[in-house]
């Protein structure tokens, strides 16, 4: 009976252990301003009202490290129902540079585009909208940015 207790304990610190070790990646590896993500923007509006709406830090959720501000409770409990299916591409990075060079760059939450159900952010300031550039050759970049993306959790 020790023996299987001791099991069922050293089972559970581990799944706690990677728990706390996949956050800390996720909060390394996204775009985040103390652990907000999309500059406090709601990443359920996006597919909900199709523009960028900002969220309340009041209505705000932790995902795996990443916290999400929400404009409504509804959104949040549908953001809370599948996570993942609202999160950023790419951490919440430019997905035309993690495409084009790998490089994790700030983006204008207010230009987005959403591919297969998949929210993307661009850059956007200084006369340098990146998704212009980004729908000039989408697959391809997309592919690469798949890519790149994954080498931040090596």
């Amino acid at each position: 009976m020790l023996k299987l207790s001791l099991l069922c304990f050293l089972m559970v610190t581990t799944q706690v252990l990677q728990a706390q070790n996949n956050a800390a990646n996720r909060i390394k590896a996204f775009n985040v301003d103390e652990q907000v993500a999309i500059d406090g923007y709601d990443p359920v509006a996006y597919f909900t009202v199709h523009k960028a709406v900002k969220g309340k830090a009041d209505l705000s959720t932790n995902y795996n490290g990443i916290v999400y501000h929400f404009s409504t409770k509804e959104n949040k409990n549908i953001f809370l129902k599948s996570p993942s299916s609202y999160e950023p591409q790419y951490g919440g990075w430019c997905a035309y540079a993690m495409g084009h060079s790998g490089e994790k760059v700030e983006v204008d939450p207010e230009t987005f585009k959403i591919t297969d159900n998949k929210l993307y952010l661009f850059y956007n300031a200084y006369f340098n909208n990146t998704l212009k550039s980004w729908n000039k050759d989408e697959v391809n970049l997309k592919n690469n940015a798949d890519n790149n993306w994954k080498k931040f959790f090596k």
